[in-house]
């Protein structure tokens, strides 16, 4: 028997909600139409956001209604053919030289700088010699190997190759070293389970490995303190989505008193990729706020995050935390606030945003309710391969 689709389930739980379609646009506060095309099964790449407003009305959980995963982005698979045949494994030239320890950790820790930096070209272009260094290291490597791996499962998520970035992601986890790699990995697999709408595999993975790794706040190390707040702000993510506000609350609540114990932004030695600290949950508490569709307090808790102090002023953290606020410009009408920020992500991490479905979300919006474009913006659409 065949997995019924998101209008089937939409459907009927909506019938046995005994609500009209009409009654449940209006509870959902969505349009008549979209209710019909998503039941008649033309909408299947419907926004989380606005799933989560149908599940809200029906009193479901939003991944009750998510019937697959985000669809891979198209026209962008050739450039990354070679990092996902290096993640699969498949032959490569072999090195001029016999790689060493010392000089791959060397090597890796200069790409991995790249990331944050947005740099995903040059990501991309090193991942796949890593790899094939970090994998000849053998048992002696594996710190390296895992990491290596880790780091090329985040480029695929960030460029929607999710195929390739499961592989990674489950490669590093099965060798790394210790529980501090293996929950970064966690940490990086739980942001791919969110963007492919996987909301309660991602609450039940990040719950599981957080119960696990919770440290007491007087005795942990800076580090278990920077893994257990990144666990807990996927789980604060994933559940604001599948319409479980209070498990997403007391995540964060938890995920402030662990960047409390740690006083600023810091990377740990097994994920100095990735920060954790008052500011990343000042940023989650936007993002949740925008989940629920509340602009205002948007603009509020990002009024407090420009004044805060960050190793990373451009990273792809700060960056998606901008996408919210010119997200609530937009809810509030503000389309030229909106396109400013889109404007300035664009100068400063250019390869990111183009990759982001939220920005073609954003943009759409503003070319849909303002009467006439500006030239920057009709380019803006065109950069960002906005598609109508």
């Amino acid at each position: 028997m065949s997995t019924p689709g998101l209008g089937e389930r939409l459907q009927s739980t909506r019938k046995r909600r005994g609500l009209t379609q009409r009654e449940l646009a209006q509870l959902a506060g969505v349009s008549l139409s979209l209710v019909r095309k998503l039941e008649q099964g033309d909408r299947e790449d419907t926004r989380v956001e606005t799933l989560r407003k149908l599940a809200i009305a029906l009193r479901v959980t939003t991944a009750e209604l998510i019937t697959g995963p985000e669809p891979e982005e198209p026209g962008t698979g050739d450039q990354w053919t070679a990092v996902r045949d290096a993640i699969m494994g498949r032959p490569m030239p072999e090195p001029d030289e016999e790689p060493t320890v010392s000089g791959v950790e060397r090597a890796l820790h200069e790409v991995t700088l790249l990331y944050p930096q947005t740099r995903y070209a040059e990501v991309g272009e090193a991942i796949p010699a890593l790899l094939r260094d970090a994998d000849a290291l053998g048992s002696e490597g594996r710190a390296l190997q895992s990491r290596a791996y880790r780091l090329a499962g985040r480029l695929m998520v960030q460029t929607r190759q999710y195929g390739a970035a499961e592989t990674a992601f489950a490669r590093a986890v099965d060798i790394a070293p210790d529980r501090l790699d293996a929950a970064a990995v966690i940490n990086a697999r739980c942001w791919l389970l969110v963007r492919r709408g996987m909301m309660g595999e991602c609450v039940e993975l990040a719950a599981q490995w957080a119960d696990e790794m919770e440290p007491r706040l007087s005795r942990a190390t800076l580090a278990e303190l920077h893994a257990w707040g990144l666990l807990l702000l996927g789980i604060s993510a994933a559940a604001v989505r599948n319409n479980q506000p209070g498990e997403a609350e007391d995540a964060l609540r938890l995920a402030a008193a662990a960047s409390a114990a740690i006083g600023r932004e810091y990377a740990s030695p097994a994920d100095y990729e990735t920060t954790f600290g008052a500011l990343r949950v000042a940023m989650m508490r936007a993002e949740n706020a925008m989940v629920e569709d509340r602009p205002d307090r948007v603009l509020a808790i990002a009024e407090r995050v420009a004044h805060m102090p960050t190793q990373r002023p451009n990273s792809a953290s700060r960056n998606r935390h901008r996408l919210d606020v010119a997200k609530a410009h937009v809810r509030l009408r503000r389309y030229g606030d909106a396109f400013e920020v889109l404007q300035d992500i664009r100068r400063k991490a250019p390869e990111w945003i183009v990759n982001q479905r939220m920005a073609r979300d954003v943009m759409g919006d503003i070319v849909a309710r303002r009467r006439t474009l500006t030239p920057e913006m009709r380019e803006m659409a065109d950069f960002i391969r906005l598609e109508y």
